[in-house]
């Protein structure tokens, strides 16, 4: 049973005392041994038989005789004891103690020296298992390895070349400084802290692993948390690692345990922020101190925060940041606009302090004047929020702005608006327009603003922003512009007609060569949005020079010579609807001819026509197509044919006319593409009868209403349903016809299947086609009146009505 007790005992000794039996100077004794633990007595005990023992050993020894029932034993003789008492045996003790200290201060003094030579790995892993033996031992033996100035070469020994030697360097000083601020200090005074940390970085997980660990005590001392903290990089590595998926769990946790720790210094928490940690942030920011409260709201407005980070504040302290612009003084007001600056930045973290009531206090700020009127470079601050929170696309229709139900859009919230950005400083102005960008970019609030921008007569005074040297105003005023244009279009149109240089200062933008900028892109839309017709404007931007412009930019981004992708489609889509104004006004402006022909425009739209992916660009370029065939009949050049003399009419065989080869079989004169915009000649049919078959509704109805031009009155229709032939568009037009996409589509279909069905072979082959007669039924049934007129004409060439109907009266075509 005693042999039972001592391997159950020996396989749970501690391995600090077995560490001790390899460590002697002086032999050990044998009555300095426990007879159960075979390790060296720390408080020996004495039986009524005279064997002594360790007090815990026999104690336990005692116990499990208790426990199973049997009287007390001596381990030793196995005999039965009449007395469990236990008489300590002081002097067997002080004799110990003492072996121990003269033990213990040469095993100190051989690890001073093993630790400050050049000594062996063995040896230096020998001098450090003996000083975290010492310290386990007792806590005040810790002092006793500082006075021995045992911490400085211990941290020197975290540069050793050996990864054995570092890993127990550092698992040393963590015994060596736990529970113990005077260690701390000590091991803090020099470049210690340093060194670790560049652990946290190392390759080897145990040197990871044990370097936090450290740390992690260390941090326990709030003088020491500055210090961590000051260390380039601590603190960034400790996020990481506390975020970390691949690092197992005990160094996560002690890296998280670490942080929190280092929490207590308020600069730590910054650094923190700065890091993606915002929660210790967050924390003091809503629970701190007054002034703690601004600090923290001063700092998270200097902030470069990312999206997800926005929107985690937003969640977690937007309701508080609103309420201290509602109700802070001036300072606590600043420090909470700017950090609401920084987190309205990004769309769904705008939303989020829309619901947390951010829009009436914001108003309020602007609008506001008098004693407690904001500085103006806190309102610049507040219209910048104003601005993002705008941009998110809210329903600001359905969000008071206070008791009076009124919202952003109202008529008299906008003319304020307007009002200050006529009566204020440019950086402010620059960021109410933007508020103005952000309403205008919504299809629920543009006309709200377009009425309030009406009624107001602002017109004049928003145009005059384009000539503003602020390049931030000039784009807002732009884009604004630009939003407005389609609903304002002839106001604007004639605006610039009566206001100088904004023209021209649109048209600079729109030359530069610095890559394609969105203030380009907003510029040459704003000008496509106005009236095509307008020829007063058209002459304006001729005497500019703006075509030339325009058709050298075309040519630079076709030939892939233009920096700026991502604008490129909306800008290169403006240029062809500029461009295309000058097909609106061909008619008795010879000059514009003249233009047209220099710059080949019928071939270049022809090229813009392939330009698959961008929709506008096909659409603008076959509408151009259309104005420009519409004028082929009158540029073609007719030969004209010489009178008959006298000497014909004697001699019939000299009035032969002469076979003329090489006219345009559609208008039977000498065409081209440059002189005469011909379609035929410019090879533009077979572009056009490809666009038929898009998906984009606009796109089919230009290229089919350009193609209409070559069936239209005034040229040889015959011949124009053969050229369809020959480019295969005839079935197209009859799948157009037949699907009935909108109702534009139908009209303009059922127009040139009348036309192709005044030629009997194809009216004959198409007689048979029923799908096609039940669409001009259906046209005949529910079209409009011209279009019923012309389903009748269609159907009656394929025999569906008798030509005696005269349902309708007799009109052109």
């Amino acid at each position: 049973m005693a042999e039972d007790w001592e391997e159950n005992n020996d396989s749970s000794s501690h391995s600090h005392e077995n560490y001790h039996e390899e460590l002697h100077i002086e032999p050990i004794y044998e009555a300095f041994l426990c007879p159960l633990t075979k390790q060296i007595m720390r408080d020996p005990v004495t039986l009524e038989n005279g064997q002594t023992f360790e007090r815990e050993a026999i104690e336990k020894w005692f116990k499990e005789c208790t426990d199973s029932g049997r009287k007390p034993l001596c381990p030793l003789t196995l005999k039965e004891l009449n007395s469990t008492d236990l008489n300590p045996s002081i002097a067997l003790r002080n004799t110990i103690e003492e072996w121990t200290q003269r033990n213990e201060a040469a095993q100190l003094d051989k690890a001073c020296r093993s630790l400050a030579l050049g000594s062996s790995e063995s040896d230096v892993l020998q001098a450090l298992n003996f000083v975290t033996y010492i310290c386990h031992k007792s806590r005040s033996s810790k002092h006793v390895v500082r006075n021995a100035e045992l911490i400085p070469m211990i941290s020197g020994m975290l540069k050793s070349s050996s990864r054995r030697v570092r890993c127990k360097a550092l698992e040393t000083l963590r015994i060596v400084v736990e529970e113990d601020g005077d260690n701390k200090e000590a091991m803090a005074a020099g470049d210690t802290i340093r060194t670790i940390v560049k652990f946290l970085s190392h390759e080897h997980s145990q040197e990871r692993e044990e370097a936090v660990s450290l740390l992690y005590e260390l941090s326990k001392s709030e003088p020491l948390c500055e210090k961590i903290g000051g260390v380039n990089g601590a603190i960034l590595i400790l996020v990481g690692m506390a975020s970390s998926k691949s690092e197992n769990l005990s160094t996560v946790e002690r890296a998280e345990k670490t942080l929190e720790n280092l929490e207590k210094c308020e600069n730590n928490v910054r650094q923190m922020a700065e890091n993606g940690r915002l929660q210790p942030l967050l924390t003091l920011l809503l629970e701190g101190s007054p002034e703690t409260q601004l600090s923290m709201a001063v700092y998270l407005g200097e902030l470069v925060l990312s999206n997800d980070v926005k929107v985690f504040v937003a969640q977690t302290a937007g309701s508080a940041l609103v309420d201290v612009m509602r109700s802070g003084n001036k300072q606590a007001r600043e420090a909470a606009l700017k950090a609401l600056n920084q987190i309205s930045s990004y769309e769904t973290s705008a939303k989020i302090l829309i619901q947390a009531g951010i829009l009436p206090p914001l108003v309020k700020d602007l609008f506001t004047v008098g004693v407690n009127q904001l500085p103006m470079r806190l309102k610049e601050v507040s219209a910048t929020v104003l601005a993002n929170v705008v941009s998110s696309g809210a329903d600001f229709e359905s969000i008071p702005l206070g008791h009076d139900d009124q919202t952003l859009v109202s008529e008299d919230i906008v003319h304020n608006l307007l009002h200050l950005i006529s009566n204020t400083g440019p950086a402010i102005e620059s960021k109410l327009l933007q508020v103005l960008v952000g309403l205008t970019s919504s299809s629920t609030t543009v006309l709200n603003i377009v009425a309030a921008i009406k009624s107001s007569g602002a017109t004049i005074s928003l145009i005059q922003f384009v000539e503003a040297p602020q390049r931030d105003l000039r784009m807002a005023s732009i884009k604004l512009l630009h939003n407005i244009s389609p609903y304002m279009g002839q106001e604007l149109a004639d605006a610039l007609h009566c206001t100088a240089g904004q023209l021209s200062s649109l048209i600079k933008v729109i030359a530069e060569n610095n890559g394609i900028s969105e203030e380009q892109a907003a510029a040459i839309g704003l000008l496509g949005d106005l009236p095509e017709r307008d020829s007063g404007l058209t002459r304006r931007l001729l005497d500019e020079g703006a075509f030339d412009i325009i058709i050298s930019k075309i040519t630079r981004i076709r030939q892939g010579e233009t920096r700026g992708i991502r604008f490129v489609t909306p800008f290169l889509e403006g240029l062809a609807r500029v461009l295309s104004r000058l097909t609106y006004v061909l008619e008795d402006e010879p000059d514009i001819v003249a233009l047209s022909r220099e710059h080949n425009l019928a071939a270049l739209f022809t090229n813009l026509l392939q330009m698959n992916g961008l929709d506008g660009v096909q659409t603008v370029s076959a509408m151009a197509l259309e104005n420009l065939s519409q004028q082929s009949k009158y540029l073609t050049r007719i030969l004209v044919v010489p009178e008959q003399g006298f000497c014909c009419s004697i001699f019939p065989c000299l009035g032969k006319q002469p076979v003329v080869t090489g006219l345009c079989r559609v208008h039977h004169g000498i065409c081209s593409v440059k002189e005469s915009f011909c379609l035929l000649e410019g090879k533009a049919v077979e572009k056009l009868v490809a666009c038929l078959d898009h998906t984009n509704e606009k796109v089919v109805e230009a290229a089919l209403a350009a193609l209409c031009t070559l069936l239209d009155d005034g040229v040889d229709i015959e011949q124009g349903v053969m050229v369809l032939c020959d480019a295969e568009g005839i079935k197209p037009i009859l799948e157009i016809l037949r699907e009935n996409r909108t109702e534009i589509l139908r009209q303009r279909a059922v127009w040139a299947v009348e036309r192709i069905l005044r030629t009997e072979d194809i009216a004959y082959e198409i007689s048979g086609d029923q799908n096609v007669g039940t669409a001009l039924v259906e046209a005949f049934r529910h079209g409009d009146y011209r279009t019923r007129q012309i389903a009748e004409r269609a159907l009656k060439h394929v025999d569906k009505l008798p030509n005696f109907s005269g349902i309708f009266p007799k009109m052109g075509g």
